[in-house]
């Protein structure tokens, strides 16, 4: 990277340069306000005598500042501030370590396919959440998927997206050629089904370590993405399964009518897949998490930014029949939803009551002082899996998620409050 970069950007100390492209460059800095480091990208004031790309590229700053604090969601990356005045126009953006997926896109590093299809599933959840708020990414590439295969990845770049709310002129003819849909191409209306072609081309890519279309010219690749199938990925790399060919190939259909209509399609078909590849518990993943405790009544209620959420302040286990989960009179720090299996409730060696996924155990001492003790046993009376929360993260999580656990809890008191009558009215 060059050293001729800024040492300070309004109140922000440089770092170190991260990249440099055609409409801005990005810095590594210091927030001495939030304690924190934060991504700044500086967008490049062009010469005022070519009024065209001045009013692209001012496009481009806007399209990214009117998302400030609102697009918060765990596989985003959150815009924190963004600032225009005679002499400079920046946003800060939250930093993401690492680089992006574009190093997974090559043949001799591509990730384990679990975790191909676990990253898309996550990207479609986040572009799910995008579209609920007026917005279309419209350049979804390798590039713009930052973080490593240690660390969570995030979209970024929502410099070319379409807001179908915004007032500002939106920019067209933009996009990364590989990976525009059929539509883009031919410079139509779009939806968000053309960022849902693009994430097939990225799951294509990750998949294979190749491009579905690629042409020595521009005009050979927008002929392929207009009129030629692409192959499947399985003939690209052995022993991928037949869903993913379909999953990959039917997001990527040229036609919108075939290709996926809804986000939650795409997602759901991708989880179907990762539950299908019977991962070891100790490998569960973030997707068959959020599959599984989505499906739990417990969670009902709750919007997928706090499902998000919730994943972060679990832990998941298994337990085998006869394993005591929680012993009377101990005490504790968690509770528990069950999500899979079934458990005994007893006290003094008498059964109380069986409980089945969704419902949860322990929640007593989430409302009570921390050295109270438990007043009931909870055993696995068959194969099981437990998603343990602790008392204090909880209380640390946010309001909204808070808000949410409480009432659920509430909820479950009623049900119990009305099946206790009912016993009682019928002895």
């Amino acid at each position: 990277m060059r050293e001729d970069f800024p040492k300070k950007i309004g109140k922000y100390p440089i770092l170190r340069e991260l990249g440099r492209g055609a409409t801005s460059s990005v810095f590594l800095a210091t927030d001495p306000f939030g304690n924190r480091e934060v991504a700044i990208k500086l967008f490049t004031r062009t010469d005022t005598t070519d009024a065209r790309m001045a009013r692209r590229f001012r496009n481009m700053y806007l399209n990214e500042a009117t998302l400030v604090g609102k697009l918060s969601h765990p596989y985003i990356t959150t815009i924190f501030d963004a600032v225009d005045d005679e002499d400079v126009s920046y946003i800060v953006m939250e930093y993401v370590p690492g680089g992006t997926l574009e190093y997974y896109t090559n043949v001799v590093r591509l990730l384990p396919v679990d975790q191909v299809v676990e990253i898309v599933f996550k990207c479609a959840q986040a572009l799910f959440f995008a579209q609920q708020r007026g917005v279309i990414h419209r350049d979804i590439k390798p590039a713009n998927i930052l973080g490593t295969a240690e660390t969570l990845f995030k979209v970024s770049d929502f410099g070319s997206a379409l807001s179908m709310t915004a007032e500002q002129t939106q920019i067209n003819g933009i996009g990364s050629p590989a990976y525009m849909s059929p539509e883009q191409v031919r410079d139509e209306p779009l939806t968000h089904q053309t960022d849902i072609y693009s994430l097939g081309v990225v799951l294509y890519q990750l998949l294979t370590g190749k491009l579905p279309f690629t042409g020595g010219s521009h005009a050979s690749l927008v002929y392929q993405i207009l009129h030629i199938e692409a192959v499947k990925p399985s003939e690209a790399r052995e022993g991928l399964s037949p869903d993913l060919d379909h999953i990959t190939l039917r997001a990527m259909a040229k036609d919108r009518a075939r290709r996926y209509s809804t986000w939650q399609e795409f997602a759901d078909d991708l989880s179907r897949v990762i539950g299908s590849m019977s991962l070891p518990q100790s490998e569960l993943n973030d997707a068959a998490k959020f599959a599984a405790i989505k499906a739990l009544s417990f969670f009902h209620e709750f919007a997928e930014v706090e499902i998000w959420e919730a994943l972060r302040v679990t832990r998941w286990w298994r337990a085998a029949p006869s394993t005591v989960l929680i012993r009377e009179g101990e005490q504790g720090d968690s509770f528990f939803i069950l999500a899979e299996g079934e458990v005994r409730v007893s006290r003094g060696g008498t059964t109380l009551n069986i409980l089945k996924p969704g419902d949860c155990f322990g929640e007593m001492l989430y409302f009570s002082a921390p050295v109270a003790r438990r007043n009931t046993s909870i055993t696995a009376i068959a194969p099981s899996m437990v998603i343990e929360i602790k008392a204090a993260s909880l209380n640390a999580a946010s309001d909204a998620l808070q808000v949410k656990v409480n009432r659920a809890f509430l909820r479950i008191l009623l049900d119990r409050l009305t099946l206790a009558n009912a016993r009682l009215a019928a002895a």
